[in-house]
């Protein structure tokens, strides 16, 4: 299975702390936000990542994540030329797909608990499958209306009315016909290929399951600014509790064994001196 995490648009929501630099740059306490997503595909077993973002904005992920090599990873870096919609994803990265299983998560989502739900579906993937989150909110977000057998009937982007309580995660699993199913859209109303209409194809061909994500997780969405603080001081609480980072790219890469110890010392060593290098350094001596 190859990874996918978008990363284009333009932040309005953020403005005009987006003016500059990309959304996913930003920090989330003490890591730029996009670590977070290639996180969860790493814990997920993908090495292969396709990173997707704007012209304005690909040398500066490529100086801040190289070539993912230092963690046992394989980036391919593409570009999305306007903001035209989810979808478009699996049409810029058509090539790299190449027939493989696809994992499609958005650089602005943050997962934090056990993630045997994801691994699990994965392993189970029958043609896709989305994940379910229980909100109070829903009419901010896309979800899924589900029957009495959890099994879905519905899904519609930002109800005005209630009609379900389960939000959409930007964490998608798709088979090789992702590509196929995508060129078929057309574009919506606002210009963009819907992520909501692709699903719907599946839906309709009664291939789409749906995987309730329990309680022990925590989704944060991190696209607005009271966003961005909350996730912030979520994971700063949990950090220092613990005294364990979320989201370490260097210790998920030795825990997972994509890296050797003695490469991913070298790595470490060239960091500049930071709290961040002595957890590295720490999280070495624990191995």
């Amino acid at each position: 299975m190859v990874g996918i995490v978008l990363s284009g648009g333009k932040g309005t929501r953020l403005y005009p702390s987006t003016k500059v630099i990309s959304k996913q740059l930003l920090p989330i306490f003490d890591k730029p936000m996009i670590y977070y997503p290639i996180s969860t595909l790493m814990l997920g077993g993908i090495r292969e990542i396709n990173i997707i973002t704007t012209p304005e904005d690909f040398n500066q992920y490529k100086e801040l994540l190289l070539d993912g090599s230092q963690w046992g990873l394989f980036f391919n870096y593409l570009i999305q030329e306007k903001p035209d919609g989810i979808a478009q994803a699996f049409l810029i990265a058509e090539k790299f797909i190449k027939g493989k299983k696809v994992c499609l998560i958005l650089g602005d989502n943050l997962f934090y608990g056990k993630l045997d739900f994801f691994r699990n579906a994965m392993s189970n993937l029958r043609s896709s499958t989305i994940f379910a989150y229980e909100v109070d909110n829903p009419k901010d977000y896309g979800v899924v209306v589900l029957d009495k057998n959890n099994k879905p009937i519905k899904i519609v982007e930002k109800p005005q009315e209630h009609i379900s309580k389960y939000a959409i995660p930007g964490l998608y699993l798709f088979d090789e016909r992702v590509v196929e199913y995508a060129k078929s859209l057309t574009p919506s109303e606002r210009g963009e290929l819907e992520i909501t209409d692709l699903l719907r194809i599946y839906l309709e061909n009664s291939e789409l399951d749906v995987v309730l994500v329990g309680r022990g997780v925590a989704w944060l969405d991190t696209g607005t600014p009271n966003n961005l603080v909350e996730a912030a001081l979520f994971l700063r609480a949990i950090e220092q509790r613990q005294g364990r980072k979320i989201g370490c790219l260097e210790e998920i890469a030795l825990a997972q064994g994509y890296v050797a110890k003695d490469k991913l010392f070298d790595w470490i060593s060239s960091m500049p001196n930071s709290e961040y290098k002595n957890y590295c350094l720490k999280v070495l001596d624990e191995y």
